[in-house]
C-alpha cells in the first residue's frame, strides 16, 4: 500500500490540472462556443405575438419576429426607423370629403389616416415545419392524423422543415388575428377604436365560434381598413388622427404571422403536445427559438435565413468615445446562440455572474451593495471589487411607472355611485397618498434605485415637468427649493375628512381595514408588509396583505375584487399617451378588459385624453396635458410610486450594449470576446484542491499504522502456519 502513495499524488495532480471544468454549468460541448449566457426569473405566459405584452416575454420575441419598424439602437430621443419595412410608411390624411391635408393639419379636419407599408423583397422565415412542404408544392404537415403525431413532443420531432418570402399578406393575417375570439389580444379595444373593421370581423368569428367551428380560417375573411395592394405592399386606414400607431408597428403585435403557422399548429392533438404558437414562435428575425423548457433553460439560435444588417455607424454624443461605433458596418448578428437558464433564487444568479458564467446582471437590493457605492452627494460609482474584475455600470431612469391602486369598483376606496361617497373616498385615496412615504420606500428597499413619481408619465417623456411645476401638490409642497412631502398630520386631517377620525368610521365606530392584493414576492414580502402596516398603523388604519398566486391574483384584478393592489407599466413607446391611457376610461379593467386596472373614470379626463392623443407634442399639448395631471393627482386613483432606475452589470467581455428599455431587439447588437472571456473564467473559478490532498495525507497517516500492524500480523500467521 505505501508502495503506492506516489500514485495519489499523481491522482491529486490530475485533479488539479481539471480546474475550470469542476463548476463550470454549462457542457463541455458549448465550452469556447460564440454563445451569450443570460438568465431570467419568471417563466415568459405568451410567446405569441398576438398575446404578448410583458417585457419577460419581449426579451425572446423582439428577438423572433420583426415587425415593419424598429428603434435605432444608438440614438436619443428614440428614433424608429425601418426594420421589415424597406421604408418609412407613407402616411397620407384626409377629411370627410375625401380631400387629402397637409402633415401639419388638426386633428380635428382628419377623417382617416392611411398607411403605405412597403417590405424589403427578399426576406425568408425561419426554418419551420410549418412550412415545408411536397414535391408538388402542397404542405407536407397540414394534415397530419393521430398517428402521424405519435411519439412528437416538440418542433425537433419533425424531420423536415421548409421556408418562403415574407409576403405582405402575412402582416395583414396578424392583423386579423387581433380580432380572434379565442386569443383576447391585449391591445384590441384600443386599436379596435382606430381600426373599426376589427370589431366587424370579431364578431364574425365569434359566431363562427358560436356554431360550433373549431378551426376558425382567418384567409376566409377580408377586415374593412385593411388592404393587400402587392406582394410587398400593403395599407392600413385607420379612423381619425392617431401619429402613435407608427409606434405600434415596431411592436410584435403588428409582426407577421404566416397563415401556414395558424393552419400547422390549429390540428388535432397539437396543443395538447404544447405545439402552439404561443410555444413555438415562427418569425423572420435574427434568432430563433430552438430549445423551450421554460422551467429551467430557453435557448435562441441564430435564424440561418436571417439576411443579416449593418451595425449602426452614427449615435448620440459620446457614443464614439465609449466604443459603440467600434462595428460600425459589421453584419449583425454577432452571437450564434443564447442561453437563457432560469434562476428562481438572487444569490445563485450573482454568484454566477461573479463566476463569469453569466455574462451580464442587473443589481438587486441584496446584491447593491457588494457592487455599487454611493457618494455623499449621491452618485453612483462601481465598487473596487466589481472594478478589479473589469466589470462596467450600465444605468439610465427608465420610462417605467410602479404604483399602488386603488380598484374605483370598491365602495369604501372608490366611494360608490353618489358623489357624497366619491368625495369621502377621494380624501381617503389623498390621505393614503400622503401617509405612505414612498421616498422612504425607494431609499429602504430599492437603495435608492428610483425616482419618486409626482404622476404617470416618467422622465424624459414629453409632458413631464420638471422643478415646482412638475411636484404632485396634494402630497407635496415646495420649499427652499425643493420638494418636501407633506406631514402626517395633513393625512391624518385628510383623513377625519374622508369620514374616519383616528382609523375609525365616524358613524359605527369600526376600524376601518384596508386590504392589498399581492403575489408572493410583491409588497406581500414580510419587510414591505411590515413598512406598509406601520404606515398605516400612523394613521389609525388596520392593514390586511392578501398574498394570492399570480392567476387568482389576476383573476381578482380581471374581475374587479381587489381593493389596494401594486402594478406596474413599462411604457411600450415614448408618448405620454402611452402613460396616461392607464387612467383611461375607456380602457377600465373590468368593463372594457382593458389596461385600467384601477377602472378609474373621469369625464373631463377622458375628453382631454381624447384630445391629447392626436396632438402634436408643443405648448399646446402640454397645457392639456397639465391639467390632465392635475385631475389625477387631485383624484388620486393610483398613489403614484415610483420610476425605476435601471442599474445594469457587464463584464469587460460583452460589447455594443446600451441602456435604453424601448429599445428591446439587442441581441443582435451584441458582441462577446470569447478569448477575454474563457481567459476570465479559468482565472476565477481555479479549483483549490490542496485540502483535499491534506485530507488525503491525514487518512493515510491514519490508517497506515493500522495497516503495516495488519500486515505484519498476516505474515506472522503465514510463517507461524508454515512450521
Amino acid at each position: 500500500m505505501l508502495r503506492r502513495f506516489p500514485l495519489l499524488l499523481v491522482f491529486f495532480a490530475l485533479l488539479a490540472a481539471c480546474g475550470p471544468v469542476w463548476n463550470d454549468p454549462y457542457p463541455a460541448s458549448e465550452r469556447g462556443s460564440n454563445i451569450m449566457y443570460s438568465a431570467f426569473t419568471d417563466r415568459p405566459k405568451h410567446l405569441d405575438p398576438v398575446q404578448s405584452y410583458s417585457e419577460d416575454e419581449a426579451t425572446f420575441l423582439y428577438q423572433i419576429y420583426e415587425p415593419p419598424l424598429q428603434y435605432h439602437y444608438l440614438k436619443r430621443p428614440y428614433t424608429l426607423i425601418p426594420g421589415s419595412a424597406a421604408t418609412m410608411p407613407l402616411v397620407r390624411r384626409y377629411d370627410d370629403s375625401g380631400r387629402e391635408l397637409p402633415e401639419n393639419a388638426p386633428a380635428s379636419q382628419v377623417a382617416r389616416s392611411v398607411y403605405e407599408i412597403r417590405i424589403r423583397p427578399g426576406i425568408l422565415y425561419q426554418p419551420h415545419p410549418a412550412l415545408a412542404r411536397e414535391a408538388d408544392g402542397s404542405l407536407r404537415y397540414a394534415s397530419l392524423s393521430a398517428a402521424d403525431l405519435e411519439g412528437v413532443r416538440s418542433l425537433a420531432d419533425f424531420a423536415e422543415t421548409g421556408t418562403r418570402e415574407l409576403e405582405a399578406g402575412d402582416f395583414v393575417h396578424q392583423i386579423k388575428r387581433l380580432a380572434h375570439p379565442r386569443l383576447h389580444s391585449p391591445i384590441f379595444e384600443l386599436i379596435a377604436e382606430y381600426l373599426p373593421g376589427l370589431k366587424t370581423l370579431q364578431k364574425t368569428l365569434a359566431d363562427e365560434a358560436s356554431q360550433g367551428s373549431n378551426a376558425l380560417d382567418l384567409e376566409r375573411h377580408a377586415i374593412p381598413g385593411i388592404e393587400i395592394v402587392d406582394r410587398y405592399t400593403y395599407r392600413i386606414t385607420l379612423k381619425g388622427a392617431y401619429p402613435q400607431f407608427l409606434y405600434w408597428l415596431s411592436m410584435p403585435f403588428f409582426a407577421p404571422v404566416p397563415p401556414e403557422a395558424d393552419r400547422f399548429y390549429g390540428q388535432p392533438g397539437m396543443a395538447e403536445r404544447n405545439l402552439t404558437l404561443d410555444w413555438w414562435p415562427i418569425g423572420t428575425g435574427p434568432y430563433m427559438l430552438s430549445e423551450n423548457n421554460p422551467n429551467a433553460r430557453m435557448v435562441l439560435a441564430r435564424n440561418p435565413n436571417f439576411r443579416s444588417e449593418s451595425f449602426p455607424c452614427e449615435g448620440e454624443p459620446g457614443d464614439r468615445e465609449a466604443g459603440l461605433l467600434a462595428d460600425c458596418g459589421k453584419s449583425m448578428p454577432f452571437i450564434d446562440k443564447v442561453v437563457f437558464t432560469r434562476e428562481r433564487e438572487g444569490i445563485p444568479y450573482w454568484n454566477k455572474f461573479l463566476q463569469g458564467y453569466y455574462d451580464a446582471s442587473g443589481v438587486s437590493s441584496d446584491n447593491f451593495d457588494q457592487a455599487v457605492t454611493m457618494t455623499s452627494q449621491g452618485e453612483v460609482s462601481l465598487s473596487d471589487e466589481m472594478r478589479a474584475q473589469g466589470i462596467e455600470l450600465l444605468t439610465s431612469v427608465s420610462p417605467s411607472i410602479f404604483y399602488l391602486g386603488f380598484n374605483m369598483l370598491d365602495s369604501v376606496v372608490g366611494g360608490g355611485a353618489d358623489a357624497e361617497g366619491q368625495a369621502r373616498a377621494r380624501k381617503l385615496r389623498q390621505a393614503i397618498s400622503v401617509a405612505l412615504d414612498m421616498n422612504e420606500f425607494v431609499s429602504i428597499f430599492l437603495n435608492g434605485r428610483g425616482v419618486t413619481a409626482m404622476h404617470p408619465i416618467p422622465p424624459g417623456i414629453f409632458g413631464a415637468r420638471d422643478g415646482e411645476a412638475g411636484i404632485n401638490p396634494v402630497v407635496y409642497e415646495w420649499r427652499d427649493g425643493r420638494a418636501v412631502r407633506r406631514s402626517k398630520e395633513v393625512a391624518r386631517r385628510l383623513l377625519a375628512e374622508a369620514g374616519y377620525p383616528d382609523g375609525r368610521d365616524a358613524k359605527t365606530g369600526e376600524p376601518l381595514i384596508l386590504n392589498l392584493d399581492t403575489t408572493p414576492g410583491g409588497l406581500g414580502d414580510k419587510s414591505r408588509s411590515d413598512w406598509l402596516a406601520k404606515q398605516f398603523r400612523e394613521l389609525g388604519v388596520q392593514f390586511v396583505v392578501r398574498a394570492t398566486d399570480y392567476n387568482r391574483f389576476q383573476d381578482k384584478i380581471r374581475e374587479g375584487n381587489a381593493q389596494l393592489f401594486f402594478f406596474g407599466w413599462n411604457a411600450d413607446y415614448p408618448d405620454p399617451e402611452n402613460m396616461l391611457f392607464l387612467l383611461h376610461g375607456a380602457q377600465a379593467k373590468v368593463k372594457e378588459s382593458g389596461q385600467n386596472a384601477a377602472n378609474y373614470v373621469n369625464p373631463e379626463y377622458d375628453r382631454l385624453f381624447e384630445k391629447m392623443k392626436s396632438m402634436p407634442d408643443g405648448a399646446e399639448r402640454q397645457v392639456v396635458i397639465d391639467r390632465m395631471v392635475a385631475i389625477l393627482q387631485h383624484d388620486a386613483p393610483w398613489i403614484f410610486g415610483f420610476h425605476p432606475k435601471a442599474y445594469s452589470l457587464q463584464h469587460g467581455w460583452v460589447m455594443n450594449r446600451k441602456t435604453g428599455s424601448m429599445v428591446r431587439n439587442t441581441l443582435k447588437y451584441q458582441r462577446i470576446d470569447l478569448e477575454r472571456r474563457s481567459a476570465a473564467r479559468a482565472e476565477w473559478n481555479r479549483p483549490v484542491v490542496w485540502p483535499l490532498v491534506f485530507v488525503g495525507l491525514l487518512a493515510l497517516a491514519a490508517i497506515a499504522p493500522a495497516f503495516v500492524h495488519y500486515r505484519r500480523r498476516e505474515r506472522a500467521t503465514a510463517l507461524g502456519g508454515g512450521r
